[in-house]
C-alpha cells in the first residue's frame, strides 16, 4: 500500500497529473493509443525474430546449395529449412522443374535415376520454371512485408489521433472558462494540461514506430533483393544442366 507521501509525489509528476485532469475523450484517446503502441510492439519485435530466424536459417541453406554439385540434390534429399525465403523460392523452383522434366514433381526411389534419364527441357518449358521462381519471390515478399501497414499506421496517424485530443481537450477547457466566468492560470492550466497529454502520446507511440519501420523497410527491402539474387543464380543453374538449348519443340 503507498503511503499518503508517495501518493502525492506520484500526482505531482506533469504527465500523471495531466491524465487525471484529462476530459473523457482525451482519456479514450490514450487508451486507443496505447492499445495501438502495444500493436505495433509486437509487429515490430515479430518481425525482428522472423528476420532473424530468417537470415540464420539462409545462410545455412545457400551454403548447402552452393556445396551440392546438382541443383536438385536437396530437394531430392527432401531436406527442410521452413524459415528461409530463399529454400520456399527453390523448391517451387524445383517443383516446377521436376514436372517439366518428369511429368511429376514426386520424389521417389528412382529420382535421382530418372532426372538423369530425362530429356533436357525446352526452353518454352524453363520459362515457366523462371515464372514460378518469379512468383514465389513476390508471395515471398508479401510474407515477410505482412502487417507492416500497422507500423505505417502508427507513424502517420497517432499523432493525428493525439492532436485530436488535444484539440477537443482545449476547446471544453475554454467552454468550461466561458461558462465559470473566471479566466485565471489556476483554472485553465489543468484543462490545457489534460489535454496536451494526448499530443504527447501520440508522439510516444509514433517515435519508435517511425524507427521500428524504417528499419524493417530497409532490411526486408535488401532480403527482397537477395531472394531476386538468388532466383536469378538459381535459373541459371537449372539453364546449365537442364535446359535443351537445340530443341523448339514445346513440352
Amino acid at each position: 500500500m503507498l503511503m499518503p507521501g508517495a501518493v502525492n509525489f506520484f500526482a505531482d509528476i506533469g504527465i500523471v497529473y495531466a491524465f487525471w485532469h484529462s476530459n473523457v475523450a482525451g482519456k479514450l484517446v490514450i487508451a486507443i493509443l496505447l492499445f495501438g503502441s502495444i500493436f505495433s510492439w509486437s509487429v515490430m519485435l515479430t518481425k525482428i525474430v522472423m528476420i532473424r530466424r530468417a537470415k540464420r536459417e539462409t545462410i545455412r541453406f545457400l551454403r548447402r546449395f552452393r556445396a551440392a554439385r546438382k541443383p536438385l540434390l536437396i530437394y531430392q534429399n527432401r531436406e527442410a529449412y521452413p524459415d528461409s525465403p530463399n529454400y520456399a523460392v527453390y523448391l517451387a523452383g524445383c517443383k516446377e522443374l521436376t514436372f517439366h522434366l518428369l511429368g511429376t514433381p514426386e520424389i521417389d526411389d528412382t529420382f535421382s535415376q530418372r532426372v538423369a534419364e530425362a530429356d533436357r527441357i525446352s526452353s518454352v518449358a524453363m520459362n515457366a520454371v523462371r515464372s514460378a521462381l518469379e512468383r514465389e519471390v513476390g508471395e515471398q515478399a508479401l510474407r515477410m512485408e505482412d502487417r507492416m501497414t500497422v507500423l505505417a499506421t502508427a507513424v502517420s496517424g497517432a499523432p493525428f489521433l493525439g492532436l485530436l485530443g488535444t484539440v477537443w481537450g482545449v476547446m471544453d477547457t475554454f467552454s468550461a472558462i466561458a461558462a465559470s466566468n473566471n479566466a485565471s492560470l489556476t483554472t485553465m492550466a489543468p484543462g490545457v494540461s489534460g489535454a496536451l497529454i494526448t499530443t504527447v502520446t501520440g508522439l510516444l507511440v509514433a517515435i519508435p514506430a517511425m524507427f521500428g519501420y524504417n528499419f524493417l523497410v530497409v532490411t526486408l527491402r535488401g532480403m527482397t533483393v537477395g531472394l531476386d539474387n538468388f532466383a536469378g543464380e538459381l535459373a541459371s543453374s537449372f539453364d546449365h544442366r537442364y535446359l535443351d538449348t537445340g530443341s523448339h519443340a514445346q513440352r
